[in-house]
């Protein structure tokens, strides 16, 4: 079955929850934000982040495209966006996209309140109307062409390129097949691979650009004195078995599947639904890295662990999948889809591909993940360092380079 139960929403788009978002545009506020949302309904979630009020003109740009593009997600039914009343960035643009996309919208100064304590009783009021006004939606069937799948990795060890990101990449290609789309990122982890990925390519304008991304991001860390394809795993993917680069990056690039790649975005660009697979420009912070595609307009994250990893996030359901058995033992409270008996030999990677295609079919009709459950809802904007700028600002983009 091809279709999940998902809240079609005024701008034709569809989401599979109906959150309501706290959004602060600045870290100032972002402590605000989350007083406000912890007070609210179950439903409101806040996104504090870490960006400053003020920041170079590049710097800023991202951050209001990946607020805009969080606050535009399919998730979420309304939205209150929170400011200091000094921020740089452009709220009101972000407002204006919302309440573009038939969604209701309200924004909150804390200067214009009178303070802190002020601004937190106005927001809950706010959240509370929100809540109310988009309590009326409704679920419907909607066919799997009008689903975009997010796919991360976090915390990974040996068996996550034998067995969960394959049996991903397995549940990745059903989900194309069926006419819907999968994203997968963290241009650093393509390093050591990117000649795999450059063959999977639908034409040479989108290999082109793939290139041009993994030599940005490996230049901008050479500004820095960091040689990546030189460089180890961290110590942590080491514990975990994984020996070199390369060797991690052949494994976090098969949670994609084996479809063409269709076309390469920037961090927080859209990702366009029925477009099969979409890569996206991102760091490896894999926090960093969910946000980017949530802000794409993913609907549903898998995310792929080893060692273990409690992940979430405030807009879209984050679905674990865990290769390692003594992990999955362990820490199974915060696992939803068991890869680990590909490694007991149990299951193959399509039976367990399989299963997670069925899984991600089922949270996107509702069924709430272990994240989601436990209230774990971490965000974070990925936030253009010094020496980066002098690409954005001063270089071509990639994705102006080429057509998809």
């Amino acid at each position: 079955m091809n279709t999940f139960e998902g809240y079609r929403r005024g701008d034709g788009t569809v989401g599979v929850r109906n959150v309501v978002a706290v959004m602060p545009l600045s870290v100032a506020v972002s402590a605000v934000a989350a007083r406000i949302a912890e007070e609210g309904p179950d439903r409101v979630h806040a996104t504090p982040h870490q960006l400053a009020a003020d920041a170079p003109e590049a710097t800023l740009e991202q951050t209001r495209r990946v607020l805009e593009g969080v606050a535009t997600n399919p998730n979420v039914g309304g939205a209150l966006l929170l400011k200091l009343g000094t921020e740089a960035v452009d709220g009101e643009r972000v407002a204006d996209a919302v309440a573009a996309a038939g969604r209701p919208v309200e924004t909150l100064s804390i200067r214009e309140e009178g303070g802190t304590a002020a601004a937190v009783a106005a927001g809950e009021e706010i959240v509370d109307d929100l809540a109310t006004e988009t309590a009326g939606a409704r679920r419907e069937p909607v066919d799997v062409s009008e689903l975009v799948v997010g796919v991360e990795c976090g915390g990974s060890d040996a068996t996550s390129g034998l067995a969960s990101n394959p049996a991903v990449g397995e549940a990745c290609d059903r989900l194309i097949e069926a006419g819907g789309t999968a994203s997968f990122s963290e241009t650093p982890e393509f390093i050591g691979a990117e000649h795999v990925l450059a063959e999977r390519c639908a034409s040479e304008a989108v290999r082109e650009k793939l290139l041009a991304y993994v030599e940005r991001r490996e230049a901008a860390a050479e500004l820095m004195g960091a040689d990546l394809r030189g460089a180890q795993p961290s110590p942590g993917n080491q514990e975990g078995g994984l020996t070199t680069i390369e060797e991690k990056s052949l494994g976090a690039i098969a949670k994609g599947g084996t479809t063409p790649i269709r076309d390469v975005v920037p961090y927080g660009a859209d990702l366009p639904t029925g477009e099969g697979l979409v890569l996206m420009d991102t760091p490896g912070y894999d926090v960093e890295s969910v946000t980017g595609k949530v802000s794409g307009g993913a609907q549903v994250i898998v995310f792929t662990t080893g060692r273990g990893s409690t992940t979430g996030n405030p807009i879209a359901p984050v679905i674990k999948v865990c290769g390692n058995p003594e992990t999955w033992e362990r820490m199974g409270s915060n696992m939803d889809a068991n890869a680990s008996t590909i490694v007991t030999g149990g299951d193959d990677l399509e039976t367990v591909g399989e299963r997670i295609y069925g899984t991600i079919l089922e949270t996107a009709s509702g069924r709430r993940t272990a994240a989601e459950v436990r209230g774990l809802r971490e965000f974070a904007i990925n936030e253009l360092q010094p020496n980066e700028l002098g690409y954005f600002e001063g270089e071509p983009d990639p994705a102006e380079a080429g057509g998809s």
